[in-house]
């Protein structure tokens, strides 16, 4: 092994490592959602000072691989898409950190109905999945895996695309829960683009592995 392809792996532990420090973040966020711990929550807010770290971290190693090495071809495509990664993982921790200071500044426990009714879980639960397939497609270099999240983003994107009704719905009928049920209007905006980030994961899988660029193509 060289001495760029023992960089290049030590790379792909540290971008595995911050994807999972990602994964607890959404799934903490979700657990303090459903049984509205505020500690758990907040944990979730002081934990995004590490995903951060992470971040620059893996910025600051993929510079030094560009100066000291020169890669090229596939180790080239390797490093210019965990630079893209990086930050597509940083911005979902960031997602989690808002979901969690909602929780956080919220003076009530989230009425169960409205989490059923604007299918708040099932995003979730879609979004959680999503981003530990296309992990698992990074560690395997797994393109057909990667694509497959192009497909299950569709469900964010109907639960998306009927909040407007559902929550004014809630909102007419349970009028003095207004400000909960603008909370989890936008964390289902805030879970949508959970989706819009691992898409743009998938597509830097696809290109590093493939050399296939799919940005802004319609068919993927």
């Amino acid at each position: 092994m060289t001495h760029l392809d023992s960089e290049l792996q030590l790379l792909k532990g540290e971008c595995i490592s911050m994807w999972n420090l990602v994964l607890l973040q959404i799934n903490k966020t979700q657990d303090s959602l459903l049984r509205f711990d505020k500690d758990l929550a907040r944990e979730v807010v002081l934990n995004e000072k590490r995903v951060n770290a992470y971040e620059l971290k893996i910025d600051r190693d993929c510079e030094n691989i560009f100066a000291l090495f020169n890669p090229v071809a596939v180790d080239l495509r390797f490093v210019l898409a965990v630079l893209k990664i990086n930050n597509n993982l940083e911005r979902t921790g960031d997602i989690a950190e808002g979901i969690g200071k909602f929780i956080v500044f919220t003076e009530t426990s989230f009425d169960k109905n409205l989490l059923e009714v604007a299918q708040v879980i099932k995003m979730f639960n879609e979004a959680t999945s999503m981003l530990a397939e296309v992990l698992t497609a990074f560690e395997k270099e797994d393109t057909a895996l990667a694509r497959s999240v192009f497909k299950q983003d569709e469900v964010l994107d109907n639960i998306n695309l009927k909040a407007n009704s559902v929550i004014a719905d809630f909102i007419r009928k349970n009028p003095d829960k207004l400000e909960q049920a603008l909370y989890i209007l936008s964390t289902i905006r805030k879970l949508e683009r959970v989706g819009d980030q691992v898409k743009n994961i998938a597509e830097e899988i696809i290109f590093y592995v493939e050399a296939k660029v799919l940005k802004h193509k319609k068919d993927k």
